[in-house]
């Protein structure tokens, strides 16, 4: 074994020291609390995404030909593809649950403020591509729901001022869903957005690494204890410990919950009831209460808003003279957000 390490650190003059001090940064107390700890949540569960996606691509064909019976053949036929699938299904809800609730945490908290605004806007930017993931995935299975899913969104980005057109042929490859749609959904769920999700994970974890952790004070802490505690072992190991109750989740999820194939998409037959995933019910029931114009303006308003929050919440703090006016506000949004996501899951398949 001496020999080994000698060899090894010859090539790889890096020593176990070193690695300890570059990793080894102090982290506050209150991480120790699992639920300062979200932003991990999604990191492991992405992982999770990428090595079952690898596996479901060994099999699956991004043709509209081919794509439905291939996503049975893999649910119905190949050893544990049912398992791999459902995995994969429920690995990217809880990533999506995880980086909402991660988002909010940051909200309500206040850590976005200065000099964190940049990473709040990656993190605003990390929330759009996951949700965006979400979406191109549900349209690779090419079912009734799917298909009519990604028509009515196409149909929606039309509705966008100046770029809606563009965009609109950009994702369907033309003005409606045809033999290029599917491969191109492929491409961006499979290629594009994960590199992308990859670059802004490591500028978020750059961005922290150079300001730090928020810290927040607890009344119940010692004064005289330390303030923080070793990023390795000590965190590491809560970080493992989530990701094996994670780990058990999902496959328990999996298990008694799994991935079901629904009637393959007619272009012929429009369902009565379009359904879009869980994460977009607050958005099909918005547009169910206005106009479409004005549902995607204010849509777009709303998120363009959230990008430069930290910027509206100086100024409301300066205005009102309120310090936790964001909380007050984000609590209504709370509230607004679960209504409208029980209203629009409360209306029958």
């Amino acid at each position: 074994m001496g020999l080994m390490a000698n060899w090894i650190y010859e090539r790889v003059p890096v020593s176990g020291e070193q690695l300890a001090e570059l990793t080894n940064e102090p982290v506050p107390n209150h991480l120790r609390r699992w639920w300062f700890c979200l932003g991990g949540t999604p990191a492991y569960l992405f992982v999770v995404q990428i090595v079952t996606g690898i596996l479901l691509a060994v099999y699956y064909q991004p043709s509209a030909t081919t794509a439905f019976e291939s996503i049975r053949y893999i649910t119905e036929e190949a050893t544990f593809g049912w398992f791999l699938r459902s995995l994969h299904k429920w690995a990217a809800t809880l990533m999506i649950a995880a980086m909402i609730l991660h988002q909010m945490r940051v909200y309500f908290t206040g850590a976005y403020r200065r000099p964190r605004e940049l990473n709040w806007m990656i993190g605003m930017s990390l929330l759009m591509c996951t949700l965006l993931t979400g979406f191109t995935g549900y349209s690779l299975v090419f079912e009734q729901l799917s298909y009519w899913g990604a028509t009515v969104a196409a149909n929606i980005s039309d509705a966008i001022p100046v770029v809606g057109p563009l965009g609109k042929q950009l994702l369907l490859g033309g003005d409606e869903y045809n033999s290029r749609t599917l491969p191109r959904f492929y491409i961006l769920h499979a290629a594009v957005l994960p590199v992308t999700l990859i670059l802004l994970v490591i500028l978020h974890i750059a961005q922290v690494r150079m300001h730090g952790v928020t810290e927040f004070p607890d009344p119940d802490d010692d004064p005289a204890a330390p303030r923080h505690f070793s990023f390795f072992p000590d965190h590491m190991l809560t970080e493992l410990i989530l990701g094996l109750a994670l780990m058990v989740i999902l496959c328990a999820l999996a298990v008694t919950l799994p991935a079901t194939m629904g009637p393959k998409a007619d272009p012929l037959v429009t369902p009565e009831i379009i359904k879009p995933e869980w994460f977009f019910y607050v958005s099909f029931r918005w547009l169910k209460l206005f106009s479409l114009s004005f549902a995607v303006i204010s849509s777009g308003f709303i998120v363009a808003a959230m990008f430069v929050w930290p910027w509206i919440d100086r100024l409301l703090r300066y205005l009102t003279g309120v310090e936790d006016i964001s909380v007050y506000l984000g609590i209504g949004a709370t509230f607004l957000l679960i209504g409208l996501t029980v209203w629009e899951a409360a209306v029958a398949h």
